[in-house]
């Protein structure tokens, strides 16, 4: 499949603005949390509430690679649109504010939506941009998630104070829909498609393909990594920065957002996407040790928000790296599955283990969390690479 070569920035832009909508399916209601508390507190317990945010990222947890597998069948168009046109439906129906078990089926079903855009967007992306601006392009989704959760952050509160929490399933919906009209038109339609059917008996063999690919599982590999400690961290400590707690809340976030826009940018021109990640990771290592030895201090500050542009460099390196290390529409839709895979399960996993040990050790804990983490994604791709270059040389 080509982009329509007059539309490569358009597409790149509109791509991204549907994934922060796809984005927004979690934010929409962890920023509220309060409001829906409120609502279904009775109905749920705060167990039920909590899965009403989860629910999304569980189902690209089990599904992520699957449905890398499915876009070779189904098309890389066809599904991005589709998961919009899903996603539109599904906050409309949310809008009316069904009883908890219907909203929480609703909410499931919108993880089928979500993983659709993030698999088929990257890919989507890599084709469209040319050769100079694939690192920004790939930079610029890779901060789909951050730029979503903030905007969604700075919007919902008083959209909702004034049309109410319809108002704010309503907008989502809108922007769902506009973009999945607006991508239908700018994408050219998919080619006939000729993989062979996806089979049930098949996907543990495709699964187990993938992971053992050094080329398609190296990104997700590595992400996993960033995904484990990035939430983990910017939940978990500005709680623990007194008088600094608010500076940190917000501009580590920022400084992960601006460092791999600008500086992860241009060094994807200079040095291969592995090494971006790998160089992010150290000097996330570094700095998370610097942040202890300085805490409470604004140097202490400092460090924090270069641990989070080093993770930054990390987010938007390891998006890279699946159209450098493939070079198939197929491949990548493999790779990005296992990168939303891997992805759901760092997130998901990362912030209960980073609550522990800090409940147990204080700040001490953020480096214990951190550091190895930081060491084992450069090993992870040191790794991966070594396996790369064997395969290269093998005979035959």
């Amino acid at each position: 499949m080509t982009t329509r070569a007059r539309h490569p920035a358009l597409i790149v832009l509109a791509i991204w603005g549907a994934g922060l909508g796809a984005a927004a399916q979690f934010g929409k209601v962890g920023v509220i949390f309060q409001t829906i508390r409120a609502l279904y507190g009775g109905q749920a317990g705060p167990a039920g509430l909590g899965l009403l945010v989860s629910v999304v990222g569980v189902v690209g947890l089990i599904f992520g690679t699957t449905a890398g597998l499915v876009v070779e069948r189904v098309g890389l168009r066809r599904m991005l649109v589709a998961g919009l046109v899903l996603g539109a439906a599904l906050s409309a129906l949310q809008a009316t504010l069904p009883a908890y078990p219907l909203l929480l089926a609703l909410r499931a079903l919108e993880g089928l939506s979500q993983l659709a855009i993030v698999v088929a967007g990257p890919v989507l992306i890599a084709q469209a941009a040319t050769p100079r601006w694939q690192g920004l392009s790939m930079s610029l989704w890779a901060s789909f998630f951050g730029v979503s959760l903030t905007a969604t952050a700075l919007i919902a509160p008083p959209l909702v104070a004034r049309f109410g929490v319809p108002g704010l399933f309503l907008a989502h919906a809108d922007w769902l829909a506009a973009f999945a009209l607006l991508l239908w038109w700018l994408l050219p339609a998919d080619p006939p498609g000729q993989a062979q059917p996806l089979r049930l008996a098949d996907l543990a063999a495709q699964h187990l393909a993938i992971y053992a690919s050094p080329r398609v599982a190296a990104p997700a590999a590595g992400f996993l990594f960033y995904t484990l400690s990035y939430v983990a961290v910017i939940t978990l400590l500005p709680p623990l920065a007194g008088a600094q707690t608010e500076a940190i809340a917000i501009l580590m976030p920022l400084a992960s957002i601006a460092a791999s826009l600008t500086l992860g940018v241009w060094l994807l021109r200079v040095v291969p996407a592995v090494r971006l990640v790998q160089a992010g990771f150290a000097l996330g290592l570094v700095a998370v040790l610097a942040m202890v030895a300085l805490w409470g201090s604004a140097a202490g500050l400092g460090a924090a928000l270069v641990l989070g542009a080093a993770l930054g460099l990390v987010q938007g390196g390891s998006f890279a790296a699946i159209p450098q290390l493939n070079a198939t529409a197929e491949d990548r839709a493999r790779a990005a599955g296992a990168v939303a895979q891997l992805g759901n399960l760092g997130t998901a996993s990362g912030t209960p283990i980073l609550a522990l040990l800090i409940a147990g050790q204080g700040l001490a804990g953020v480096p214990a969390f951190v550091a190895p983490l930081c060491a084992g994604g450069i090993a992870m791709h040191v790794w991966m690479a070594a396996r790369r270059r064997r395969a290269t040389v093998r005979p035959g």
